[in-house]
């Protein structure tokens, strides 16, 4: 299922494409996995620690119930190969943390084989659709310019599949997709608002922005999009994927830098 708040005069969006947990009955593989594995990569928790201040301040938004593995959001339907879709005319290798994952960003194997072109398009029209439909009327509804957050988590490590392997990140990682899907004003705004608001923030490293900012952020159009990792390590035990148990703190933080960005983005 789809959330967003109702429609606003103001011309601040978010989407939360990664912190739904639903597996669809679609990809029976996922439902035998144990937590910490089918947890390695979801944006767990990301919805509970922004959404009383999205609702606090009327700032309307996108997220899905559905599993990352099951369909990403933060990619393109078509980013699959032979790996994940059964016969697919693209060789296995590109795509297998793709719009289906076959592995974890750890290499755990997710799909013990790849599943039919049938099952694919049923995700598509069960994950990718609704939720892409639901930006661009939320986005046509707001005022122009258009300024668009699109948030996520991140491991507190680089592991061997990123960039950065075992290398500490900041609090806050913000990206442009290296200075085009935003405007710098807009940019500034943001990471000075999680600075003021008590965060360490990173930009374009080791995350320059996926597909969502790639599709969404057009300046030239009146659309900016940013995208904004968090460390889990602030609000999770990331071994065993739970929640700490006070996170009164960190939320606070976070209506405080959203708060920062609504007060100042008219100026822009």
């Amino acid at each position: 299922m789809i959330h967003a708040t109702a429609m606003t005069s103001q011309s601040l969006m978010v989407t939360i494409p990664h912190s739904g947990e639903k597996v669809p009955e679609q990809t029976p593989w996922l439902k035998v996995l144990p937590e910490t594995i089918l947890m390695q990569d979801v944006d767990r928790y990301v919805d509970v620690l922004y959404e009383p201040a999205l609702k606090k301040l009327n700032i309307p938004f996108v997220k899905t119930q559905w599993h990352r593995y099951a369909g990403d959001l933060n990619r393109f339907d078509t980013d699959v190969d032979a790996s994940t879709v059964l016969n697919h005319k693209t060789p296995k290798g590109p795509h297998v943390r793709g719009f289906h994952w076959m592995m974890t960003t750890k290499e755990e194997i997710l799909m013990p084989e790849p599943m039919t072109q049938e099952t694919h398009d049923q995700l598509v029209q069960l994950i990718y659709k609704p939720f892409h439909e639901k930006i661009h009327e939320l986005k046509n509804s707001l005022k122009k310019p258009c300024y668009h957050l699109d948030l996520h988590s991140m491991p507190s490590v680089g592991t061997a599949q990123h960039k950065d392997p075992g290398e500490q990140r900041a609090d806050i990682v913000i990206s442009d997709q290296l200075g085009k899907s935003a405007s710098t004003g807009f940019r500034d705004l943001v990471i000075t608002s999680f600075v003021t608001a008590g965060f360490k923030v990173g930009y374009n490293w080791p995350y320059v922005g996926g597909r969502v900012t790639e599709t969404y952020g057009q300046p030239q159009a009146g659309h900016h999009t940013l995208q904004v990792e968090l460390n889990r390590s602030l609000y999770m035990n990331e071994t065993t994927k739970k929640l700490n148990p006070d996170i009164a703190k960190i939320q606070s933080q976070l209506e405080s830098a959203l708060s920062g960005i609504v007060k100042k983005i008219l100026q822009l």
